[in-house]
């Protein structure tokens, strides 16, 4: 597979992930649906995440169980925080999780000719952060409700 470098000047949005495999999404967000802040692994990905630019949470796990996809939008407020040593790394966040009837679904997302190429797809299994290039964010924007992507700077 071809290495696929992600560059600010392509960026749409950065996505994080979720597996509701491991934590129970569903319940966490139901009792609070902001995201302040998520893990990332350390590399040049996080060294480019800035304030002020996109990010989509992408919830995934066993196929059937949920709704799986596009969960919330919103914003990077801050560059990663480095954790402990053998920690991961932290993004500050202002994101917040759609009420489930709003979320996009994954098979939606996943017949749409525009996102096929989306890591999200190509590689379900990579660390956070995974992208949407300009286009893609482009493309998953024309499926969120209205009034709900982020205000563009």
């Amino acid at each position: 597979m071809t290495d696929r470098r992600v560059s600010v000047e392509d960026l749409g949005a950065w996505l994080i992930k979720g597996n509701a495999d491991r934590v129970d999404l569903a319940d966490r967000f139901a009792r609070d649906p902001r995201i302040d802040s998520w893990c990332v692994r350390p590399g040049y990905r996080s060294r480019l995440m800035r304030a002020g630019q996109p990010v989509v949470f992408w919830a995934s796990g066993s196929r059937g169980r949920l709704p799986y996809g596009v969960w919330g939008i919103g914003r990077v407020t801050g560059a990663p925080v480095e954790g402990e040593p053998g920690a991961a790394w932290t993004v500050p966040l202002d994101l917040t999780v759609l009420d489930e009837p709003l979320r996009v679904r994954r098979e939606l997302l996943r017949a749409d000719a525009r996102l096929a190429g989306a890591e999200v797809f190509r590689q379900p299994m990579a660390a956070n952060p995974s992208y949407l290039t300009v286009a893609e964010f482009a493309a998953l924007r024309s499926h969120l409700p209205v009034g709900e992507e982020p205000v563009t700077r």
